[in-house]
């Protein structure tokens, strides 16, 4: 089976990059806000828009990976019954085990909370995102219960905090990220002493971690889900409920990214290239359906080749606080839910080097 890591064409990369688009932020502001203040728009956000929450975008400016040591597994790899997917299991939770905290505990920063008092105000009734962190949640939690956020954010690619077996067995991500730690004694002490030294591995937005040459994954214990031992089958076959590359979304949710687009009157995508295809055709399917598109995202993005795409080159943290108080006008200090959503938020972006791989463990 041949499956390849989506990447944004060569052509497209050349003549973005031959080209200076950046504006300034209050100019962004003026446009983002006359955009936005028609009302009904619907958004798309990608990983950009965590990057101030401390996790890694996968792409840089120039629309090019980040980490040139990115090497995901495909879901073909990960789910197949063979002594083969056994390893690449290995691979992907010891991986996710060191790599899952850091996404489980980062905070929304100024950028979610903005985007969740716009949604919160009407202005942008649903959001979908491509980002599998649950910080849009994390931002309206205590504003909206779960069933109006579930209603109105679209997890595009899935979640991180939910694991399935291959039977369709759910447990959440923690439960599951204890049996791991119980399973792996070694591995659990290792990871508690970097959480105790402050050492953050290089985490990519879909908790995974690169980890030293001559790791021994083989090592690692997958536990057996534990509602498939209860009808007495023995199975270690479970992933995170997020889409790996190869993999489809499922039929429902491409219906609703679909209708939420329909639904709505313009469509407004915020820190995303658009290289994944799932996330490229809702914004083309509005372009093609002749509703206005903005773009907000520094770098080059598969839309550069899009006529009909209005793009603003600029840091999403630099302006949206500033947008939603312009849209919203008085609302944004007399609505005190508003009001506090737009003091919100964490600014820790993770550090600009480039150094990827953890500290060599000892004995392991």
């Amino acid at each position: 089976m041949r499956v390849s890591v989506p990447t944004i064409p060569a052509a497209v990369l050349r003549s973005a990059n031959a080209q200076s688009r950046s504006i300034s932020p209050a100019h962004a502001v003026d446009r983002i806000a006359d955009f936005l203040s028609k009302r009904n728009v619907a958004v798309i956000t990608g990983a950009g828009v965590s990057v101030d929450s401390g996790i890694r975008a996968y792409r840089g400016k120039r629309g090019t990976y980040l980490n040139p040591n990115y090497k995901p597994i495909f879901y073909h790899e990960l789910m197949e019954p063979t002594p083969r997917g056994v390893g690449f299991r290995q691979r992907y939770w010891l991986r996710s085990f060191l790599g899952y905290p850091p996404v489980r505990d980062a905070q929304p920063n100024p950028t979610h909370f903005a985007l969740a008092a716009l949604q919160h105000a009407h202005v942008t009734p649903d959001l979908i995102t491509q980002n599998v962190d649950g910080l849009h949640h994390k931002a309206l939690l205590d504003v909206w219960p779960e069933t109006r956020m579930h209603q109105h954010i679209l997890e595009l690619h899935g979640t991180l905090h939910k694991v399935q077996c291959s039977h369709g067995h759910r447990v959440d991500r923690q439960v599951f990220q204890d049996m791991l730690g119980s399973a792996n004694p070694q591995w659990k002490a290792y990871s508690e002493e970097l959480e105790r030294t402050g050492t953050r591995p290089r985490t990519n937005p879909d908790g995974d971690v690169v980890l030293p040459e001559g790791t021994r994954y083989d090592q690692f214990i997958i536990p057996e889900c534990a509602e498939c031992l209860a009808d007495n089958r023995v199975n270690t076959m479970l992933k995170p409920e997020v889409i790996f590359f190869g993999e489809s979304i499922s039929q429902a949710v491409k219906n609703r990214s679909f209708d939420i687009v329909n639904r709505h009157d313009r469509l407004f995508v915020v820190g995303t290239t658009l290289a994944t295809f799932s996330a490229f055709r809702l914004v083309k399917h509005a372009v093609e359906r002749r509703k206005p598109v903005m773009l907000l995202n520094i770098g080059a993005s598969r839309a550069d080749d899009l006529a009909g795409v209005e793009t603003i080159e600029v840091s999403a943290g630099a302006v949206m606080q500033d947008v939603v108080k312009r849209v919203l006008g008085s609302e944004a200090h007399i609505n005190p839910v508003v009001s506090k959503l737009l003091v919100s938020g964490v600014v820790r972006p993770p550090p600009l080097d480039e150094e990827d791989v953890l500290p060599r463990p000892t004995g392991l």
